[in-house]
């Protein structure tokens, strides 16, 4: 398969204005390549499209649990973006607590964020991918789609759900011009788990220090994650590691697939507390 050249062509990036998307597309701007960037975050939008000022750029505010506002956005991307050849999509969230402590409704809120977002933006973007010469699409799903943690169920659940739904449309599109690939991050340096929810029950100091003990743990960069994943991209791969914690724990699931947890459950001990008063 020859590697996709987005130079001169549409790149659709999702959870664009923060963390790894925003550096995806800080990173294909100077490079020539058009950019639709969508978000929730109207003013953080606004700001990376200033920033990028120069070259093609479309922001679109919405918000990706909602299929219409999402049907409707992808409409106007593909009327003013006539050459779409790579979707990225980065747009997620964190949820911290045990079964028990967390609500259907707050399971529910995030994965209709994690895995409904990414399948409806890829369903109605696909007929524009399908129209190019060659296009890529590529899912961020997560190290915890190779290992589920405890305390991250509901996590845990979108993003095994991402990587089957992306191998299973790989294999849908097999033969046509348009490839998928998953990514898998581990321990990259974003706002995502400081900044994403947990369950009510938590008392809120408890989970604000779960989060810190699993942030401590990240080490990759999200500029040296978003070239990597750019690589992945031009590459048409369809399995990535991003983080040397990533490729660890791919071999490891790999090497005792029900019995990994063994070696996880101490490093990741305060990062999945969420019992325990704070002193």
């Amino acid at each position: 398969m020859k590697h996709l050249d987005l130079v001169g062509s549409t790149t659709v990036i999702t959870g664009a204005a923060n963390g790894i998307g925003a550096e995806i597309a800080r990173l294909l701007a100077p490079r020539g390549v058009h950019l639709a960037l969508l978000d929730h975050d109207r003013a953080a939008l606004d700001a990376l499209a200033t920033e990028l000022a120069g070259t093609t750029v479309t922001t679109h505010v919405v918000d990706l649990r909602d299929d219409d506002a999402v049907f409707a956005t992808a409409a106007q991307i593909a009327a003013v973006h006539p050459r779409i050849t790579a979707l990225i999509t980065c747009a997620g969230s964190s949820m911290l607590g045990d079964l028990d402590q967390l609500t259907m409704e707050e399971m529910r809120w995030l994965t209709d964020v994690n895995l409904w977002g990414t399948v409806s933006i890829t369903k109605t973007l696909l007929p524009s991918l399908r129209a190019a010469p060659a296009a890529h699409i590529t899912h961020l799903a997560s190290v915890y789609a190779l290992a589920a943690p405890a305390g991250r169920i509901p996590y845990a659940l979108s993003k095994f759900a991402v990587r089957g739904f992306s191998e299973a449309l790989r294999h849908e599109l097999e033969g046509t011009t348009v490839s998928v690939g998953a990514v898998y991050p581990a321990g990259v340096r974003t706002g995502i788990i400081l900044h994403g929810r947990y369950a009510a029950a938590i008392d809120p100091a408890v989970a604000a220090r779960a989060a810190a003990a699993q942030a401590a743990m990240y080490h990759t960069d999200p500029a040296d994650a978003a070239a990597r994943i750019v690589r992945a991209t031009e590459r048409r791969a369809a399995r990535t590691m991003v983080g040397r914690e990533a490729r660890l724990i791919d071999a490891l699931v790999r090497l005792a697939p029900t019995a990994y947890w063994r070696a996880l459950r101490r490093p990741l001990r305060a990062a999945i507390d969420t019992r325990t008063p704070v002193d």
